[in-house]
């Protein structure tokens, strides 16, 4: 915790370490696996892929550094060939590291076995090769894009390795902005409310991000979890088959808050009735005297009187009064109250008789 960070009291600080046993648990991450890291609420695994790329890891080291976070680093063969230094600073601030393949291919989903062997396996030896004790690389390993294949799990579990997905993403391989990053970092972990953070550690635009992400983690009081693999002379932190389950059973069982009731049940309603009564003194009231359930209601024959018969409506009932014909009302004056009685129109003068005036 920030107790534990010297000079910087006000650190996030690393809360726990778990211990977990890959060949257990060969396959992690809510994203792609039905298990994932037994975490509490508000417990975060940060992790970061690609690297070591000194112009950026080292930054994100110092990041982490002054906030005194541990997280796991996931290394390319190529990179820590290019730069052993890098991935023994990793080991040498105490960090995590697993391996991410040798050259990144994005098509292992794709990938037979003669394939995926030598991208593992090299992965491994060259991150090894770096560190000055190869003891220091845990065995895990996270497929390239996370573009997972039968193939490639396959051999990962045969060498023992546990392969980790993520549990939600930032997006910061993409062209964004270091603060929509920051932003759809917290906005998915405050979603599920725990989980394996899944960070780049070769971009600017996280390294510019990774501050205000700490920031914002500790000011909703999130903790970091530190994680490493067992071994010998370090078991595996103790927990329960179902902690590790992205849907724990009782979240996929519906809960029936009202039993259905069956013939049977209605048959003993009033049985029932009277044993409930008795456990709350018991009663010696006749089972005539209860009160009656509630359920069935019987049924209700409704009763209607039978009205006699009403005779037939007259014909002329249904028959439209004469109409007179319309020259009857050619020159018909109406006559409104308080007003002169209006003149029949005019009229009209004829054009022919004009002329023969």
């Amino acid at each position: 915790m920030a107790a534990d960070c010297p000079g910087h009291p006000d650190a996030l600080g690393t809360s726990r370490t778990l211990v977990v046993d890959p060949r257990e648990h060969p396959r992690l991450g809510a994203m792609q696996y039905k298990e994932t890291l037994p975490l509490k609420d508000h417990e975060v695994v940060i992790t970061f892929d690609d690297g070591p790329v000194p112009k950026y890891s080292n930054q994100v080291l110092q990041i982490l550094a002054d906030q005194c976070v541990k997280a796991t680093f996931f290394t390319i063969g190529r990179q820590a060939k290019a730069s052993p230094e890098g991935v023994r600073k990793l080991a040498a601030a105490g960090h995590t590291i697993g391996t991410h393949s040798q050259n990144h291919p994005l098509s292992m989903n794709r990938m037979t076995l003669e394939q995926v062997q030598p991208e593992v396996d090299q992965g491994i030896a060259w991150t090894k090769a770096a560190l000055t004790d190869p003891a220091a690389l845990s065995p895990f390993f996270r497929v390239p894009g996370l573009l997972r294949g039968d193939a490639v799990e396959s051999y990962a579990a045969s060498l023992g390795l546990q392969v980790w997905s993520a549990d939600f993403l930032a997006d910061d391989w993409r062209s964004i902005s270091s603060a929509k990053v920051h932003e759809l970092a917290i906005k998915r972990l405050e979603a599920r409310g725990k989980g394996i953070l899944l960070l780049h550690d070769i971009q600017a635009r996280t390294v510019a991000a990774l501050p205000k992400i700490l920031a914002d983690l500790k000011a909703k009081n999130y903790r970091i979890v530190h994680v490493v693999a067992a071994t010998p002379d370090r078991p595996a932190t103790p927990t329960e088959p179902e902690d590790w389950l992205v849907h724990r059973p009782s979240d996929e069982t519906p809960v029936a808050h009202w039993p259905a009731i069956t013939p049977t049940d209605l048959a003993g309603a009033e049985t029932r009735a009277r044993a409930t009564l008795d456990d709350f003194g018991k009663l010696d009231v006749p089972a005539a005297s209860l009160p009656k359930p509630a359920w069935p209601r019987p049924a209700v024959t409704a009763r209607i009187a039978t009205a006699p018969a009403l005779p037939a409506p007259a014909a002329e009932l249904f028959a439209w009064p004469p109409v007179a014909p319309l020259s009857a009302h050619r020159h018909q004056v109406v006559r409104v109250e308080g007003q002169a009685a209006a003149k029949p129109p005019a009229r009209p003068v004829r054009l022919a008789s004009l002329r023969k005036r």
